[in-house]
């Protein structure tokens, strides 16, 4: 704002405020609330104007004037100021309330940076247990398989050796027999001890691997089974 806008500005509101007191009670507050936004387009402040106001009743209150007639343009020049400064109280206001709306944004964007970031640790932690889970069943099936290749080898050498002590002499079957009985018995219950573990491991979820692993199971008890019959044909002493 510039020397010369402001000496307008308070010339304008010298004229003014004198047609102000010169019509008295039919005097119009329109014209302070025009010098009023006039003042706010100029960067002006309610002190400002205050400034302004005093000059101008210096210029039009001579200390001549009567002391009833004083305290009569006095009142109606503070109407006057008093209107002229609504348009800058508005932008105090409207500030105000400005801040107040920017602190509440900032409150409910604070509260969604928090729920955000809880959502993400909450995330990360799914994606990480997930992992482990997966993880863990990935190690359980490869255990699994590898478990039912074994008991599918044992079987198929069970018939083997089954086979071989149908076609052996009596001395010799109770030999066969006796091996079969201490080592690939000893086998077999040592995978049943381990899948009895594996078991406990999985999670109820994993439904497909518990079937397999009980069928794995009932595999290992057949032949177990297997082995003891035979073991109690050629009379070899064995545990159940």
């Amino acid at each position: 704002m510039s020397d010369s806008q402001l000496s307008q500005l308070s010339d304008h509101y010298l004229t003014a405020l004198r047609t102000h007191l010169e019509q008295g009670r039919q005097a119009s507050l329109l014209p302070a609330h025009e010098l009023g936004a006039e003042a706010v387009s100029l960067g002006l402040e309610t002190l400002d104007l205050a400034k302004m106001h005093h000059q101008a009743l210096e210029t039009l209150i001579l200390p001549t004037c009567a002391p009833v007639r004083r305290n009569e343009m006095t009142l109606r020049a503070e109407v006057f100021f008093t209107e002229a400064i609504v348009p800058i109280e508005k932008t105090h206001r409207f500030a105000l309330e400005a801040v107040a709306d920017l602190m509440q944004f900032q409150e409910r964007l604070g509260q969604r940076t928090l729920a955000l970031a809880d959502s993400h640790r909450e995330l990360k932690q799914g994606i990480s247990e997930r992992m482990t889970a997966e993880a863990a069943l990935e190690h359980s099936e490869r255990v699994s398989g590898q478990l039912l290749r074994e008991s599918r080898e044992l079987e198929q050498q069970l018939k083997d050796m089954t086979r071989r002590i149908l076609a052996a002499d009596e001395a010799e079957r109770k030999k066969m027999s006796l091996q079969l009985h201490d080592d690939i018995g000893q086998t077999l219950l040592g995978i049943h001890v381990r899948l009895l573990a594996l078991k406990r491991e999985v999670t109820a979820r994993y439904t497909g691997l518990n079937q397999e692993i009980a069928t794995t199971q009932r595999l290992v008890e057949a032949a177990v089974k297997t082995i003891n019959q035979f073991a109690h044909e050629f009379g070899i002493p064995h545990e159940t």
